[in-house]
């Protein structure tokens, strides 16, 4: 029960287009898929040591809700210099040879761990569902339960991220879409809408 629960929860979480698996698709694409496997290897196993601190802690940070506010601030921060980042740095022409020499898939699955470790919202997101799954008599808080929703999240992350490496993956000789050919202003404007989002989320908290 609890690995099917954690494998659900991380698959909702994480299917809609995002930092992560948005980058998968694009590596995939321009590095090619065994590169972008590496980068899915690599945010998952960030995403293991997550999910583990988040239903660890999950009933001390539900009682504390500054702790909340403060990782909204800090994941504000972060996404509004990767939005930056994604409309200026990431658009400029890039020299070949500097390029090869940062596809390294070591580089790959370094970076994947490091985007993960930047996106602060799967804390939250997964102490908000482990709380109200145990308050609806779905979830325990020992030892057993925890490894295997850990377990089921970290599984259904992968394959969310497999699922947008081969969904975006390039045919030999076929003209790059329009999507691939934007992913980084598309991967910008999803940092600024939850830039925005955290922002108004952030002002409310502060006003009630």
């Amino acid at each position: 029960m609890p690995l099917i629960l954690g494998f659900t929860v991380a698959s909702i979480g994480i299917t809609p287009p995002g930092l992560l698996n948005m980058t998968a698709a694009k590596l995939s694409v321009r590095d090619g898929r065994s590169k972008a496997l590496m980068f899915a290897l690599g945010a998952t196993f960030t995403v293991l040591f997550q999910t583990y601190l988040a239903v660890l802690f999950a009933k001390f940070i539900d009682r504390n809700p500054e702790i909340i506010n403060l990782l909204q601030e800090i994941g504000l921060g972060i996404f509004v210099l990767l939005t930056l980042y994604f409309f200026t740095i990431a658009n400029k022409p890039k020299k070949p040879k500097e390029e090869l020499k940062m596809k390294s898939k070591t580089s790959r699955f370094f970076l994947g761990m490091l985007l993960s470790a930047l996106n602060l919202f799967p804390i939250p997101y997964y102490v908000f569902i482990s709380v109200w799954l145990s308050r609806n008599g779905y979830f325990f808080f020992n030892q057993s339960y925890i490894s295997l929703f850990v377990l089921g999240a970290v599984i259904g992350s992968f394959l969310v991220f497999y699922l947008y490496i081969l969904f975006f993956k390039k045919k030999e000789g076929e003209k790059p879409s329009f999507l691939i050919t934007n992913i980084n202003y598309i991967i910008g404007s999803i940092t600024g809408l939850v830039s925005i989002v955290t922002l108004i989320k952030l002002i409310n908290n502060n006003l009630g």
